[in-house]
């Protein structure tokens, strides 16, 4: 499909939102299941010697209770290599896996499967490229062949683990928030959007090496501009693509200094109301999702793998937005995944300052952002 004709079904798409709810009725069925869950931070560090807290079999309990069924787990591939951390990885060193550390993940997708839980696993940080600096790269993957086939070994690597494994219960999201970058080293670098015909070509090659073990493995890429824009080069190759909730971010990243110069002197947000230059409402979110109600109205699969909000925003102002947000997803039978289920984004731990937590089996429980999810 190329843009002319995707601009053009965007449009369509706009035009039954207008109509009502029997146009909303009348939309396509979403490829993807509606899936509703939370993504999982064991592998996120690309030093294992350094790991956040780790999922436990409570956890997957109380997500089974409350009605869940998703993780996304993204990973940082020098979490599972067997090299010197003292020295920058080189790309010789990319290619050594740990098989204790690889063995890890597995034990981590056995107990979600225990507990129902559809597993999509996901580079974070893939050879040659990461939307956090942070860890040496040695190439960039969006402009070397050496990066991009050991992007492609990983991925051959973890479906030849799961060959045998139903697209029902695991699933490979390619790329966590593609952008370019021109000091893939560098934290401040500028982004910009991935040319639509290098990613077409990366994705291509990954999903190649995936469906090499398995033909019907499930490929899910993230939207391009850090998981925000549809990828129009990408709707012929049978793979799914994955949206972000996290608009606008004076929202959903008040005063988090990774994503603000300036994060103690910034507007109060507001939901709706006006903030700064502009007025935020339930129409803003209605505007940005339309490109991926038109995507999965052609009959692409689509999921929100990453939504939520950090713990400085007003409790009350992030639930009127996160409802509105998940209200529209809902609307449109596209599932989520909260990031994360322990931690700052969290139901459990997050550390807000305006929540009068519930205790839950010795851990602070946010029961207002529980209720909400389960809702939708």
């Amino acid at each position: 499909m190329n843009r002319r004709t995707f601009i053009a079904t965007t449009a369509i798409a706009a035009a039954a939102i207008s109509l009502g709810p029997q146009a909303l009725a009348a939309r396509k069925k979403n490829k993807l299941p509606q899936w509703k869950g939370f993504n999982l931070l064991d592998f996120f560090s690309p030093n294992p010697n350094n790991p956040r807290p780790g999922t436990s079999e409570d956890h997957f309990r109380w997500m089974q209770d409350w009605g869940f069924n998703f993780v996304r787990v993204p990973m940082a591939y020098p979490s599972y290599l067997d090299i010197d951390r003292s020295k920058n990885i080189t790309p010789e060193d990319v290619y050594k896996i740990d098989e204790q550390a690889v063995a890890r993940v597995d034990n981590l997708v056995k107990m979600a499967h225990k507990y129902g839980m559809h597993v999509s696993l996901n580079l974070h940080r893939a050879p040659g490229y990461c939307v956090n600096a942070g860890f040496h790269e040695p190439y960039n993957l969006w402009r070397d062949q050496e990066a991009l086939d050991a992007f492609c070994f990983h991925w051959n690597m973890w479906a030849k683990r799961y060959k045998d494994m139903s697209k029902k219960k695991i699933s490979f999201d390619l790329l966590n928030e593609p952008s370019m970058r021109e000091d893939m080293n560098d934290q401040h670098s500028k982004r910009s959007t991935v040319p639509g015909d290098v990613y077409r070509k990366i994705a291509k090659a990954a999903a190649d090496a995936i469906r090499k073990e398995n033909k019907k493995h499930l490929i899910i890429a993230d939207g391009n501009d850090v998981g925000n824009t549809v990828i129009p080069e990408l709707v012929d190759l049978d793979i799914a693509q994955s949206c972000r909730g996290y608009t606008p971010g004076i929202i959903s990243h008040y005063k988090a200094p990774w994503a603000n110069k300036d994060p103690e002197n910034l507007p109060e947000p507001k939901w709706p109301g006006q903030v700064g230059d502009k007025y935020l409402s339930r129409t803003m979110l209605e505007e940005y999702y339309k490109p991926w109600i038109a995507l999965k109205d052609q009959g692409v699969g689509v999921h929100c793998g990453e939504c939520g909000c950090w713990n400085k925003t007003p409790h009350d102002v992030f639930l009127a937005w996160f409802n509105d947000l998940l209200n529209i997803l809902h609307e449109n039978k596209i599932g989520f995944a909260l990031w994360e289920f322990v931690g700052d984004f969290g139901v459990i731990n997050s550390r807000r300052a305006d929540v009068a937590y519930e205790d839950w089996y010795g851990q602070k429980l946010d029961r207002k952002l529980l209720d909400l999810l389960k809702k939708y």
